[in-house]
């Protein structure tokens, strides 16, 4: 267990340096992120609107398959929104009951690309949607993975390529000594997660997004 504390730890060192560094990006391009909002200096804004490519030409120099397959990208957007609807519901009825900190959706459903001027009306709206089901993936995992603490809560035996979240808190596979006292426990550690973004920070509220 000390080995797998010393990897939280060293992930928790090089998260903290990647806020570090991405905000340096602010004023590298002359940007501030405040509320959850991007905001840059107008003159960046008028020389991002000389790199547009207009709506014809982007269209014209598009891939055929490209074109041809938008419509099987997009209709993705129904179940999506049906997931969002159902998860939303389900943590709001259901968390309150098992005494689970809410997810906070919006630390997770960013949709700032738009603001960005060198883009042309197409390329915004595929930001847009690719920043809706992206933030949506991560929003419902970390609501499956705060379930899967409250309910069960153990590492798989089989290696697992994609770990969630809470997944370092679970017991390990034959950990069955005292195996109702310290599912209680685990149980109790989502208590003091508060309302906010789901990171190897236990706790930690992540505020605006920053890009």
């Amino acid at each position: 267990m000390s080995e797998q504390k010393s990897i939280i730890d060293e992930i928790k060192k090089l998260e903290k340096q990647l806020i570090t560094e991405m905000q340096k990006k602010e004023e590298e391009f002359f940007y501030k992120v405040k509320g959850g909002k991007v905001f840059f200096e107008l003159e960046t804004q008028k020389y991002h609107k000389t790199l547009v490519t207009k709506l014809r030409q982007y269209l014209l120099h598009a891939r055929l398959l490209n074109i041809l397959s938008a419509p099987f990208i997009w209709a993705c957007v129904f179940p999506a929104i049906f997931m969002d609807v159902i998860v939303s519901l389900f943590q709001f009825i259901c968390f309150r009951i098992y005494g689970i900190p809410k997810v906070n959706r919006a630390d997770y459903i960013v949709m700032d690309r738009q603001k960005l001027e060198y883009l042309n009306g197409v390329e915004k709206l595929n930001c847009a949607y690719c920043g809706y089901f992206n933030g949506l993936i991560a929003y419902v995992q970390e609501i499956a993975a705060r379930t899967e603490q409250y309910w069960c809560p153990i590492k798989h035996a089989q290696r697992v390529y994609a770990i969630h979240s809470r997944c370092q808190k679970f017991l390990d596979y034959v950990e069955c000594e005292d195996y109702r006292k310290k599912d209680a426990a685990i149980r109790k550690r989502l208590q003091g997660l508060g309302y906010g973004f789901g990171t190897l920070i236990e706790g930690r509220h992540q505020g605006a997004s920053i890009v």
